[in-house]
């Protein structure tokens, strides 16, 4: 098998178990840290003690603190940062990279300032001939469990359907099954918007709350996804899929989940910034909560759960009194009027 050069920029979790997945597809990796002192401990110890516990990394994962050496000659660069720092890695890298390279983004997340997606971000920030290559990988996809190799099937799109089926060749592993999907809006509405409802779901944790309360949140948290992302002209059938309900239930369910836990410290009674303190990485629920609550406004869609997150995030809304308006509100049907049914 070949061996290929992989930039991999973001030594988080969920870069550091794609590069070791990409080695097992024989490839070269190079993974990207801001932080010296990261490089050299997982370097020393072949193993992201910080973010990544307990994995051992092969031999073929390097990190790196120059993101020159990193880019240098890779034939695909993945992009594993949060959506925050999406925009400046972006024009970290467009100078540094050219030809018919393979960029795959993995954030979830929408930018609160421009209401814009990762790829409407790299298609700014990227030359052209870049921005066409870019790749969007979605799923529900627990770092920790695809770096030990449990079955975990994820989604990807792009613009054009070889750069999709490219993506998917490049990542597809016994345990690691890669789907395309033409919906690239959908795909990334998608991934974004559950954060909104897992941390939610936190919420109701922290609160007491039972499963009765956490289904409720899952089923009509979809509902309103879905309102959203097909009056933004997303397909309804995506958000039945990986992107949509697959990456809502485990970030709704999983102990994994950063949202999660951020929401269970809110509704035990901690601030936002004690509750991201105790975090200690980036919880995407809270600027894609911003963002959403825009974009709900400008297009007239009915979310009632992501405006109770926002009057709890950024105006000072107890959880206790936004369980109260959600379940004072007036009553209506489940699906839509004029749906086929009573007369």
């Amino acid at each position: 098998m070949q061996s290929e050069k992989v930039a991999v920029l973001g030594a988080g979790s969920w870069g550091t178990a794609l590069g070791r997945l990409l080695v097992q597809q024989g490839k070269q990796v190079y993974l990207w840290s801001r932080r010296v002192d990261l490089a050299k401990d997982i370097n020393s110890y072949r193993e992201n003690r910080r973010y990544l516990p307990g994995v051992l990394l092969p031999a073929k994962v390097r990190a790196y603190a120059d993101v020159d050496e990193v880019l240098k000659d890779a034939a695909t660069v993945v992009l594993a940062v949060p959506s925050s720092a999406l925009r400046e890695t972006a024009a970290l890298i467009r100078e540094k990279v050219q030809g018919d390279v393979l960029i795959i983004s993995t954030a979830k997340g929408i930018e609160p300032e421009t209401l814009k997606r990762p790829s409407e971000i790299l298609r700014e920030e990227l030359p052209k001939e870049l921005a066409d290559r870019v790749v969007v990988l979605s799923g529900p996809s627990h770092a920790e469990e695809v770096a030990r190799d449990i079955p975990t099937t994820v989604v990807v799109s792009a613009e054009q359907r070889a750069v999709a089926e490219q993506a998917q060749d490049l990542l597809m592993r016994p345990n690691f099954r890669v789907y395309t999907n033409p919906d690239l809006l959908g795909l990334e509405l998608g991934g974004s918007l559950k954060n909104i409802i897992a941390l939610a779901c936190g919420v109701a944790e922290g609160l007491g709350f039972g499963d009765n309360t956490k289904a409720a949140l899952v089923t009509r948290g979809l509902a309103e996804i879905i309102r959203l992302g097909t009056a933004m002209g997303a397909r309804e059938t995506t958000f039945a899929g990986l992107a949509g309900l697959g990456d809502l239930v485990v970030t709704c369910t999983s102990k994994h989940s950063r949202n999660m836990r951020f929401g269970s410290f809110l509704g035990k009674g901690k601030s936002v910034e004690e509750s991201l303190a105790l975090v200690g990485q980036t919880v995407e629920g809270v600027r894609t909560t911003r963002a959403a609550y825009q974009m709900a406004r400008e297009k007239g869609v009915e979310m009632p759960i992501t405006e109770e997150c926002y009057r709890v995030l950024f105006e000072g809304a107890s959880p206790a009194d936004a369980v109260g308006t959600l379940m004072g509100r007036l009553k209506t049907h489940e699906v839509e009027e004029g749906v086929e049914g009573w007369n």
